[in-house]
């Protein structure tokens, strides 16, 4: 069993490391807040449209843009992949194109 010196020294080569771009870290960081209606105007999409493609309610995509809902943390995982790549998302969900 190591001891905590050691834990220590090993967690700070880790961090090294992903400094580096030499590893990737550990866990993924969820972001605190999403600009839904940024997002959706970079894909050039209606509110409706958006819903659609993504599998979400109109309705609840224009709660978040309007302020009256924010999404939880799911939706603001699916968000930031829609956002970085809409097309695995849409390959995930068998729709035709994004």
């Amino acid at each position: 069993m190591a001891t905590f010196g050691e834990e220590l020294i090993q967690s700070a080569r880790e961090a090294l490391d992903i400094a580096r771009g030499n590893s990737a870290p550990a866990f993924v960081c969820v972001p605190d807040e999403v600009d839904v209606a940024a997002i959706r105007k970079r894909k050039k999409m209606s509110q409706g449209r958006f819903a659609e493609t993504y599998g979400l309610s109109v309705s609840t995509v224009r709660d978040w843009e309007q302020k009256r809902r924010a999404p939880d943390r799911s939706a603001r995982v699916l968000l930031t992949v829609i956002d970085r790549e809409p097309r695995a998302v849409v390959a995930a969900l068998g729709a035709v194109s994004a």
